[in-house]
């Protein structure tokens, strides 16, 4: 029988470790080619790990809620064959991590270069995961600088910033010479919010959050702290894209297998809007505003679990309507089975929030940062409306929905705010029954 090393596998850009949340197997248990092995957690997002291959787990090598790095060994199986298996055949799979070569070595484990769009400077490197307890810590740059890190080429790794924290005011931190930024970085520490001091009754449950809830909760509250929120709202008759998607729904899953909803035309219409306000599609960097070249559209998404999880369509100024109802399709399926990747959740200009498919009518949604916006859409109600014609007013049974507009009102004034939600509103009131899909 041969050895076989299940490797914690890439998970995109700037991600180097993932917890273990728990294993889907026991040591001796026998595994399926594609089985789910292992539940992994990172800032970003849950997800599985499938074993390429099929065998027997013959010792699990990180444990639950231990920490692993990218490329690093998490469990060994036992397979058919004799001797250990060469590095660059362990991989077979794209979900996998690259073979252990050095080529490969090297672009697993070098270090994320943080941009300047951060608090730190150029010259530090940091995961994103570092980056975050640095922040929520308020660790200074000088004090980062004065940590040895343990990782690859001296990179700071969570063990270390942890354990820095643990013993953090038992000694001063050293001095060091100023770093010259090119522009100041965009501020995104924030001040936790005050602790309550609530006693539980009898009879009360207490439920401790679990670390997706935290991270929600943490996210929150920066995003009210540092963002000064206004919202715009307007009523959209949306009685023609009713009209259209139920005429076209079926074609479309019988040509196509995937079901039509309404999510890919409201889409397409802030997609149009953005190219007509690209000033809302930015992010704050200090004094300085950063003008989105890609139109990235963020879909925040409910979980079963009750937490909420936003995956990104990634430039979805360059996608057909069909293209955007396979991406939405997909993107949502993946994020409700935990099977997104951290690169899914990463890199959205602009969210969407569809509070309609609970039945709300509007809602007043916090922006996500560095996002400068946000919509919420709400439920589509039947309602008597009054229609203007060529013999004058008339009542109609009209579909209606009402759009809310969030927007940081450091960059986006009313007037920009108003407008973007406007055009929005004039795309789907005048959508277009012969659109093809």
């Amino acid at each position: 029988m041969a050895e076989y090393k299940l490797l914690l596998p890439s998970m995109g850009e700037g991600v180097m470790e993932a917890t273990i949340i728990t294993w889907l197997f026991n040591e001796g248990d026998i595994v399926k080619e594609d089985d789910s092995v292992v539940e992994i957690a990172t800032d970003k997002v849950d997800s599985d790990v499938p074993t390429p291959v099929s065998g027997k787990i013959v010792k699990i090598l990180k444990q639950k809620d231990e920490v692993a790095k990218v490329g690093e060994a998490i469990a060994i199986l036992e397979i058919e064959g004799e001797g250990n298996i060469p590095a660059s055949e362990e991989i077979t799979v794209e979900t996998q991590a690259p073979a252990p070569d050095t080529e490969i070595l090297k672009t697993i484990e070098e270090p994320l270069k943080v941009s300047a769009s951060t608090e730190f400077s150029g010259d530090l490197y940091l995961s994103p995961l570092v980056k975050s307890i640095a922040q929520q810590e308020n660790i200074s740059e000088t004090e980062l600088k004065s940590i040895k890190g343990s990782g690859l080429e001296g990179r700071i790794t969570k063990e270390d910033i942890l354990a820095y924290v643990k013993n953090k005011g038992s000694q001063p931190a050293p001095q060091a010479a100023p770093v010259q930024q090119a522009a100041p970085a965009i501020q995104t520490t924030a001040t936790s919010a005050p602790a309550s001091t609530i006693t539980a009754a009898a009879g009360d449950e207490i439920i401790p959050m679990d670390r997706m809830r935290k991270i929600i909760a943490e996210n929150m509250v920066k995003a009210k702290q540092i963002a000064p929120h206004v919202t715009s709202f307007i009523e959209t008759d949306v009685t023609n894209v009713v009209k259209w998607r139920n005429k076209n729904k079926a074609v479309f899953e019988k040509r196509e297998g995937e079901k039509l909803t309404f999510m890919p035309i409201f889409v397409k219409a802030v997609v149009k809007a953005i190219q007509d306000f690209p000033m809302i599609n930015v992010s704050i960097n200090g004094e300085n505003i950063i003008k989105k070249k890609n139109i990235n559209i963020g879909m925040a998404t409910a979980l079963p679990d009750g937490n909420l999880i936003v995956p990104v369509i990634k430039n979805a100024d360059q996608l057909s309507l069909s293209g955007l109802a396979k991406a939405i399709n997909d993107l949502a399926y993946r994020a409700r089975n935990k099977k997104l990747r951290p690169e899914d959740t990463q890199g959205a200009t602009y969210t969407i929030s569809n509070v309609g498919s609970f039945g709300n009518l509007m809602g007043t949604p916090i922006i996500p940062q560095p996002q400068v916006a946000i919509l919420a859409i709400g439920a589509i109600v039947k309602k008597p409306a009054v229609l203007e014609t060529a013999d004058g007013d008339v009542i109609a049974i009209r579909n209606l929905m009402f759009m809310s507009h969030s927007y940081d009102h450091r960059v986006v004034d009313g007037s920009l705010g108003g407008m973007m939600l406007k055009h929005v509103h004039d795309y789907l009131q005048n959508w277009d029954l012969n659109t093809e899909i």
